[in-house]
């Protein structure tokens, strides 16, 4: 409130008496906000990852939180217990056309990415339920594919979580993401 009166006193005293409309400030409110949030730092931004495979387009949509010097595995992400794979909406893969994970079939569609961390091996899951804010809404009935993922440990942090998808030849491809000192990636193929 304070803001408004003290942005309409400027622009009165910089318009002079010239009748200014109330749709007038806001547009400069507006335009103040603007500003101010684009100083701001997004401490997990929107990111995405996405590959054409044969003529299949896989396309992986997450927010990207970084280390910031945190222990993030069994630390802020807890080991065994459902992860969003991501920072605030759930993590989504979307495939426009069927997909073997797993020597499973994935129909076309969208799903939210899940995991389970684990010291010795992660869950991964496919929920049909993509839209929704972190993992407050999942449910395991709503699980259409299910597996563990062996991951890989490095020495070197990944400071901000990335995925990657990749295409290894004509009908096979690979989805992976990294964060701190994980590795998970499992492969995907073309139906024929």
């Amino acid at each position: 409130m304070k803001t408004t009166l003290v942005l309409f006193s400027l622009i009165l005293m910089n318009f002079g008496c010239k009748n200014i409309s109330k749709e007038e400030v806001n547009d400069q409110n507006h335009k103040i906000e603007e500003v101010n949030s684009k100083t701001k730092k997004i401490l997990s931004p929107h990111s995405y990852a996405m590959a054409m495979v044969d003529d299949v387009h896989i396309h992986i949509d997450y927010s990207s939180p970084s280390v910031r010097g945190r222990i993030i595995f069994g630390g802020l992400v807890a080991y065994d217990e459902v992860w969003q794979s991501g920072a605030h909406k759930a993590t989504w893969l979307e495939t426009d056309k069927d997909l073997l994970v797993n020597s499973k079939l994935l129909k076309a569609g969208k799903y939210g990415f899940f995991t389970i961390p684990n010291k010795d091996n992660w869950t991964v899951i496919l929920n049909k339920n993509w839209d929704q804010h972190g993992k407050d809404e999942y449910d395991e009935r709503d699980d259409v594919l299910r597996f563990n993922v062996k991951h890989e440990i490095s020495e070197e942090i990944t400071e901000q979580l990335v995925y990657n998808v990749q295409k290894i030849n004509e009908s096979e491809g690979s989805i992976s993401l990294s964060w701190e000192k994980i590795t998970l990636s499992f492969s995907f193929s073309i139906p024929k």
